[in-house]
């Protein structure tokens, strides 16, 4: 467990805009900053980090809290990995437990995952650099390939040795799972139950998370014999989908912000050789089809990707089809390609690094422009075949979200294709029509839900206005909860334990508000006024998730709106004491209610005269408790 002082330290050093900033591409806007969701897919920024308030506030998913809480939102970290991931960033020392055979059974699973491939990923760098099958194989073909010692360091580069348990020997003997060794994916059952290493005899590349874990390898064999895979790369994991992981953005990410561009090559031996050679906004799909998933990611850091293409005109062609993917994420795509024979790790260590910079920006092309091009190389003069390119180039262009960008596309393919723009801009219009057709058809069946995945006698709207209700007595507890009362009546005292106190005879029923109520109420009993960084920083994700809803706002009126439209917006703070009583009892009155009505259904049931008496007297009193309230709400807010 983390000590408090600890946590108060990590807290007091963090800067949310910071360290946001590393996962989203964030821009200023007033006081705050906006991007767009890393949780959901959009392309107008509802994105919103508060610096002044240490939180954010993403409106498309609802989610919202501290840099603690995004990086348990994005990474799926726990709260004390969440910190500790902080302390490293800003260099605080945080004490740890000495880690046993016993406690490295961890209860999150997915910690000792990555505790087990951190472990795997520092075997294979020590068998490279330290013994003599790694060093005599291993190391000299990554010597081989002009990897220096500085980037094999930092790439974690290793090599798993030529043995069946090599590993996996070293692992039980350390006091690691068997489970977790099967589950990353580093040792294979055998029919007996015993365990065997996947890599046996390959050199190892790491696969880093986002924040720079370790969750993955891609082993690279360096023998000749054809039935012998290339590349083994590790199974799907509970901390590993490859479709969401892109090798190499933990190195790339600050530069793709800086440079606002991301290079996409193909494998790993052509990222770290670029990266070596200083260019370091480099990243490659990881052994698999690019996916809508990596393109969000590249998305979220910079809105330009150029595709470095090693020459093979067949991988070309067949890669179009997915590139359309890119167009439809609403970003932008340049193609590059080499000389035959060459891809961009051959290519940068044959030219350097000024001469691989000079003939990207030489010979880059957009990437509609450059599909129009190639196909229109292959059709010639066969007009059937031309039709078709035709329709598939003005599919590219339909999937761009910004028409101004596809006009353009539209007017430069009309000359190079030689038809009419309109007749374009028609087959534009008709695909769009026809996409815009379907969406709306998908979106009606969605809203078309099964009764029975409803219960019947749910009360589902009287529980989101109890919700409501209760949510907003944490809201005003939040924002004036520390403000001195002056009303007629009642003063020298504060909102907060004035409030706590009107509402201790009321059970409140929604999860996340009756916590936040308890907490605050022991706060108070201890003489202290919470504030909202004392939830914010909570590690109750459900507290941490209304809190922050309860004080952001998505938008904030202009200090020129009365002056423009002569418009006058009621202030709550105007009026204080309409705003707090008539919040507390609101709620009071909506209990008495469900009380009332409850008391209603047992009177309509067979009792005896005694309990039909007893039921009668209670319900009259709970009627004169809700004319009192109704009255007090009158007086309160009328006049």
């Amino acid at each position: 467990m983390i000590l408090k002082s600890t946590i108060d330290r990590i807290m007091e050093a963090t800067d949310i805009v910071e360290v946001i900033g590393e996962f989203v591409q964030l821009k200023k806007r007033g006081a705050n900053y906006v991007g767009l969701s890393p949780f959901a897919n959009e392309r107008t920024p509802s994105f919103t980090v508060s610096p002044a308030k240490g939180i954010f506030k993403d409106f498309s998913s609802g989610k919202g809290g501290s840099a603690v809480t995004f990086l348990m939102e994005l990474e799926k970290y726990t709260y004390p990995e969440a910190l500790k991931w902080l302390a490293k960033k800003y260099s605080i020392e945080v004490e740890e437990t000495v880690e046993t055979a016993e406690n490295k059974e961890e209860e999150n699973r997915r910690e000792s995952l990555m505790i087990v491939s951190a472990y795997a990923a520092k075997f294979f760098h020590e068998s490279l650099l330290e013994t003599d099958e790694g060093k005599a194989i291993g190391l000299s073909y990554f010597k081989e390939r002009g990897f220096s010692a500085e980037t094999i360091k930092k790439f974690e580069l290793g090599y798993s040795p030529d043995q069946w348990e090599a590993f996996t020997g070293q692992a039980l003997k350390e006091g690691y799972l068997e489970e977790f060794l099967t589950d990353s994916g580093l040792s294979v059952k055998r029919d007996n139950g015993s365990l065997y290493d996947r890599y046996r005899g390959r050199v190892m590349f790491p696969i880093h998370s986002f924040t720079g874990r370790v969750i993955a390898f891609g082993g690279r064999t360096l023998k000749s014999d054809k039935n012998v895979p290339k590349y083994v790369n590790s199974p799907e994991s509970e901390i590993y989908h490859k479709s969401n992981v892109l090798y190499g953005l933990h190195f790339a990410k600050k530069s793709i912000r800086e440079e606002d561009n991301c290079y996409l090559v193909e494998g790993y031996a052509d990222v770290i050789s670029v990266h070596q050679a200083g260019i370091e906004n480099v990243v490659a799909s990881s052994g698999t089809s690019l996916t809508v998933e990596q393109i969000r990611l590249i998305g979220r850091l910079t809105k330009n990707i150029t595709i470095l293409y090693d020459g093979d005109a067949a991988g070309i062609k067949a890669s179009l089809r997915g590139l359309d993917m890119i167009l439809e994420e609403g970003l932008n795509v340049k193609v590059v390609l080499f000389p035959d024979g060459h891809d961009p790790d051959s290519y940068v260590r044959l030219v350097g690094t000024n001469g691989f910079k000079k003939h990207i920006e030489d010979n880059k092309k957009d990437f509609i422009l450059y599909k129009t091009n190639l196909l229109l190389k292959e059709v010639g003069n066969d007009p059937i075949k031309k039709s078709d390119v035709i329709r598939d180039i003005v599919e590219s262009i339909a999937k761009i979200p910004d028409s101004i960008k596809a006009s353009v596309f539209i007017k430069e393919c009309s000359h190079l294709l030689q038809i009419d723009e309109r007749a374009l801009l028609s087959e534009l219009n008709k695909m769009r029509n026809a996409k815009a057709k379907k969406d709306s058809q998908q979106q009606t069946n969605r809203m078309v839900t099964p009764v029975e995945e409803y219960p019947v006698d749910e009360p589902v709207e009287e529980y989101k206005e109890t919700s409501s209700q209760e949510k907003e007595i944490v809201r005003l507890l939040l924002l004036y909860g520390n403000k001195v009362i002056d009303w007629d009546g009642i003063a020298n005292t504060y909102i907060g334990p004035f409030m706590i106190a009107e509402l201790n005879d009321v059970d409140f029923e929604h999860p996340a508000s009756k916590a936040f109520i308890e907490i605050y109420s022991k706060e108070v009993e201890n003489g202290v006024l919470p504030e909202e960084q004392h939830f914010i920083h909570h590690p109750d994700k459900d507290i941490v998730d209304l809190v922050v809803t309860s004080i952001a706002t998505k938008y904030t009126l202009s200090d020129n709106w009365y002056e423009m439209h002569k418009i006058l917006v009621p202030d709550e703070q105007a009026n204080m004491k309409a705003t707090i009583l008539g919040a507390i009892f609101h709620l009071k009155k909506h209990k008495v209610g469900k009380m009332l009505e409850g008391l209603r259904n047992e009177l309509q049931k067979e009792q005896s005269v005694e309990d039909q008496e007893i039921l009668l007297n209670q319900y009259m009193r709970m009627k004169k408790v809700e004319k009192t309230i109704s009255d007090y709400l009158g007086s309160v807010i009328i006049k």
